[in-house]
């Protein structure tokens, strides 16, 4: 999952059904950071944390939006994609089981 969105895409994002909403807030369990991701902004970093945990996955395409979502009922990984105030691209990736949550660059993938 790593598509970009454009601007137009923005507003096409799918809506969440009942199934899926009940599951949020999502479920973060620990919460990891990368090196590169401990030299961002930390408002930053907790502004995307609290997207991700709302359902906003940030600019991702509408057929990442559609996995993530489908990922809140069928237990598996979900990837969003965030912009700092700066300009660098960061990603939040939340394990299946929710145990884990990890906050890093796209090259520390």
């Amino acid at each position: 999952m790593t598509h970009e969105t454009t601007q137009n895409q923005r507003h096409e994002r799918p809506k969440l059904t009942e199934a899926e909403s009940k599951r949020l807030p999502l479920e973060l369990g620990f919460l990891c950071q990368t090196p590169g991701v401990a030299k961002l902004d930390p408002f930053d970093v907790q502004k995307a944390l609290a997207r991700h945990a709302s359902g906003d996955w940030g600019d991702l395409c509408r057929d990442d939006w559609k996995l993530n979502n489908s990922a809140l009922t069928e237990e598996a990984r979900i990837l969003s994609s965030y912009t700092t105030r700066e300009g660098v691209k960061f990603w939040i990736i939340t394990e299946c089981d929710r145990s884990a949550t990890t906050v890093l660059l796209p090259d520390e993938y």
